[in-house]
């Protein structure tokens, strides 16, 4: 088994997810039912209203012409497609196009990756801090030695919200004065979870605008330093996004998947949002797996994604 097995096998908590995807869910199902109303059958006039609630729920228009344009095959080739159907051809639709495993691939997780490296990037107020300190919690609870690293130097703010996050979940954490050059933190950082034998090590970067040249040069650097003392480090390259912004994630998605080899997302805010279509949109479009989504406020409402599940509470069982 993996060194995090025992962590990832677990399924997320489901009503959790169904009730933060309750506002997408509504959204979505009272706008197809009257989509369907008085209808036997797909048609083009049931698909053009799919194509505007998909647009709606924030899928995006290239991935809802994608949905559309397989549904219209399925009409084409089945002569006779039932509205009936309808949410089963969806669900099955949005399910192929979700990235990654039915539940987060953590297979690279092993031991010959000691510590495992995450590096963490995006914009700020997307929820970032929160989302390491939720995952440090995690990683914690299943009984693994986590260090977190703060190389958001630019932010007195951000280095001061992970050493409180730092505390509450008790793992250490290392520093240096703001204004510090964030690839020595996070060499600092990697050096002392070398020193303690630690099995993950979170960094923190600088979450200014992701169209900056100056910003993702500093990321390359982190990533330079680092490797110094362990080549394959970082292991994960994790970008934090805000479901609750819709097609702006996307974009800064693409901004960033464009500076940095992104390895895996994490969508803040599912539960504040009717946009909780955008994960299918930038799993699509970035062929980026969507790892962990965060569903409510506590530290156990990070959870791990899982595709099937995300498609059952959007379109019930």
């Amino acid at each position: 088994m993996g060194l995090f097995g025992n962590l990832f096998s677990k399924e997320p908590k489901k009503e959790k997810l169904e009730e933060g995807l309750e506002k997408t869910k509504t959204s979505l199902f009272t706008k197809l039912s009257k989509a369907v109303a008085g209808k036997s059958k797909v048609d083009d006039e049931v698909l053009d209203e799919l194509e505007e609630i998909l647009i709606t729920a924030d899928v995006g228009l290239d991935t809802t012409v994608k949905i559309i344009d397989r549904i219209e095959e399925r009409v084409a080739r089945d002569k006779y497609l039932g509205t009936a159907e309808l949410n089963d051809i969806l669900r099955e639709e949005i399910a192929d196009l979700l990235q990654g495993e039915t539940q987060a691939d953590f297979k690279a997780f092993d031991a010959s990756h000691k510590p495992y490296v995450i590096m963490v990037v995006g914009v700020n107020g997307v929820g970032k801090t929160t989302t390491i300190g939720k995952l440090a919690h995690k990683f914690k609870q299943a009984g693994l030695k986590v260090v977190l690293g703060a190389a958001d130097t630019f932010r007195a703010a951000a280095v001061d919200q992970l050493t409180i996050w730092s505390e509450r979940v008790d793992v250490p954490i290392v520093k240096q004065a703001m204004g510090s050059d964030p690839a020595s933190v996070a060499y600092d950082s990697l050096q002392s979870a070398l020193s303690q034998e630690a099995d993950v090590l979170i960094i923190d970067t600088a979450g200014r605008l992701h169209n900056k040249v100056n910003l993702m040069n500093e990321l390359g650097k982190i990533k330079r330093v680092m490797q110094k003392l362990v080549p394959d480090a970082p292991h994960e390259v994790l970008l934090v996004l805000d479901a609750s912004t819709g097609q702006n994630a996307l974009e800064q998605a693409k901004q960033f998947t464009k500076t940095t080899e992104v390895t895996a997302l994490a969508l803040t805010k599912l539960d504040g949002t009717a946009k909780g279509g955008v994960a299918i949109g930038i799993s699509d479009q970035l062929q980026i797996p969507v790892k962990y989504i965060g569903v409510g406020e506590q530290m156990e409402d990070l959870q791990i994604f899982n595709k099937r599940a995300f498609v059952d509470s959007l379109f019930g069982e």
